[in-house]
């Protein structure tokens, strides 16, 4: 039982990507998802989350105004939507989810899960 991300690639920079992530053995109903990413050699990093009813959106201040996290829960799936793409935006993202009906409006920690997907490679050249 895991996500399943997709959408990643080689970019340049100020292009776009649109990133998937599809459970795989559970639904993402009443789960708050959110997006993260790690650069090799450093700590994973929040990027974005969404609530269960998807109107309680947070991001991390180093994509707001570029990033769009969506939902649907028909598809049990969550995407991120990223614009104007820099070179610093060069990493594996990942998603994850928790069951909650809190309407968290600080952004998730990655320490809260033990498990994660494949993620997958976004690059972006200058």
């Amino acid at each position: 039982v895991q996500m399943v991300e997709s959408g990643g690639g080689l970019v340049q920079a100020g292009g776009s990507l649109r990133l998937s992530c599809a459970a795989s053995g559970r639904s993402i109903s009443m789960n708050t998802m959110a997006w993260f990413r790690q650069v090799l050699g450093k700590e994973r990093e929040f990027v974005a989350q969404i609530n269960w009813s998807g109107d309680v959106i947070v991001y991390a201040d180093y994509v707001k105004g570029r990033a769009t996290i969506s939902r649907d829960d028909d598809k049990d799936t969550v995407y991120l939507q990223m614009n104007s793409l820099k070179p610093e935006d060069t990493a594996v993202y990942y998603c994850e989810g928790m069951r909650t009906y809190n309407d968290y409006t600080t952004p998730l920690s990655p320490r809260l899960f033990s498990s994660w997907g494949p993620g997958t490679q976004v690059t972006v050249s200058s």
